[in-house]
């Protein structure tokens, strides 16, 4: 199956679950279900071509496959009360997905909510709405939260488990009860952005379909809530940082650092919005996480070129971020800061404390940072061992292929003596934080 069409059905899946859920109520069986149809278009599409409403036809697959479901159930097991389906079976067949004006109503919003329910915990919650609403695999979601596959398997199926079994309905929540769920509704979109700008695997740097979905359910979300500034801020952040996308890769796919990045290429429109957001909305209350990070995107974003950039106040901005919302990757990003204003070998005493921390032993992008900050200091030796080190441990192509080049890079400088390097970021884009439960 071409990429077209892969994107459609990631950008397809959280409408045609929150379709079934909408309609049937039983989320973890929908779920089930929308899984199944995904995979008959991946195996049908490529040689029938795609459907006229593609949408639709997930739909109706979806819903047959869940009918197939329940007959099996009732067979295997008898037991004809275990899902109470809200539509007689007959009617759920013959209904066409694409017949009344319901079949086309988004519920992604409000699917996400569901994803986000007070009988989860915290991690399953942002694991389900990953899984559900972001469209990401196991691995993708294990990756970001640091655990193994495994583990956040066991997870996503006990989530589906405690929303089956507390018959909630798949509506947007009322006043109250949205305030409580949002700041985890506000933490998934932002991993959910954080993936498609950053793939934790596979042979594209980027995934921009599940970026732009990110952006789209924020964008929904600040129209609801518009006087929120986390959730404006959330959204300057996504836009001020999707606007260095086109500059980050070359036409072969290599990663491009932000310091050799072409400014030009940047887009401006999202720029002056995130901006324009930022200087609207920071003014009103209380300062939050997203509105710090989303200043910092805004100072990198305005440099003309890598030296004119504020590192000083990128400093003070993280200092605060730290004090808000502390977190390893906080601290990894504050550490690059702290080296381009007081040098790399300072960086580097940062880099020591997090090493013992063990949600980033190890980590590729702790390693990867060390290695630029001994770069910065002449250690050549080191640093490609420790660029190689970090090649290893990602499973990003793009990224592992930046880090074995820069150390063959360092490997041609052995056997003449050379100068420190002048203290301009150039390993790859430092990250925004990343779940850390």
């Amino acid at each position: 199956m071409d990429r077209s069409a892969e994107d459609l059905l990631r950008e397809l899946a959280p409408q045609v679950l929150s379709a079934l859920v909408r309609r049937y109520g039983v989320f973890d069986t929908c779920e089930d279900a929308v899984q199944e149809a995904l995979l008959a278009a991946a195996l049908q599409w490529p040689a029938e071509g795609v459907p006229d409403n593609p949408r639709g036809w997930l739909v109706t697959v979806a819903s047959r496959k869940l009918v197939d479901h329940v007959r099996g159930e009732q067979a295997r097991r008898n037991r004809e009360d275990r899902i109470a389906l809200a539509t007689p079976e007959s009617e759920m067949l013959s209904a066409a997905a694409d017949a009344t004006p319901q079949a086309d109503r988004d519920d992604s919003l409000a699917l996400l909510f569901l994803c986000c329910h007070p009988g989860l915990s915290q991690p399953s919650r942002i694991a389900l709405t990953l899984r559900a609403v972001g469209g990401l695999t196991t691995a993708q979601i294990a990756a970001a939260f640091m655990v193994p596959e495994a583990t956040m398997a066991q997870r996503i199926s006990r989530a589906k488990q405690t929303i089956k079994t507390s018959g909630t309905p798949l509506r947007m929540p009322q006043a109250a009860e949205r305030a409580e769920r949002l700041g985890e509704v506000l933490h998934v979109l932002y991993l959910i952005f954080n993936e498609g700008y950053t793939t934790t695997d596979g042979i594209d740097l980027t995934a921009p379909t599940l970026s732009a979905e990110a952006i789209r359910l924020t964008r929904l979300l600040h129209r609801l809530l518009p006087d929120d500034g986390e959730t404006a801020g959330l959204l300057a952040l996504m836009l001020l940082t999707d606007a260095r996308r086109p500059a980050r890769t070359t036409p072969d796919g290599d990663l491009v650092p932000l310091a050799e990045q072409n400014r030009s290429m940047w887009d401006r429109r999202l720029i002056a919005e995130g901006t324009d957001l930022i200087s609207r909305t920071l003014p009103r209350g209380q300062v939050g996480a997203y509105h710090v990070q989303a200043a910092i995107a805004a100072v990198h974003d305005e440099a003309e070129d890598v030296d004119a950039t504020d590192w000083p106040q990128i400093l003070v901005l993280y200092g605060l971020l730290e004090q808000i919302a502390p977190n390893p990757m906080v601290t990894l990003n504050r550490a690059v800061a702290v080296a381009m204003v007081d040098g790399p070998a300072a960086g580097l005493d940062l880099l020591a404390a997090l090493q013992s921390d063990k949600r980033m032993a190890g980590h590729h992008r702790l390693l990867a940072t060390r290695a630029h900050l001994l770069e910065l200091l002449g250690e050549h030796d080191a640093a490609a061992d420790a660029y190689r080190d970090a090649a290893r441990r990602t499973t990003s192509t793009p990224e592992r292929r930046h880090l074995t080049n820069r150390a063959a890079q360092l490997v041609t400088l052995f056997g003449a003596p050379v100068a420190p390097l002048r203290a301009t970021w150039r390993s790859p884009e430092p990250p925004h934080g990343r779940a850390d439960r």
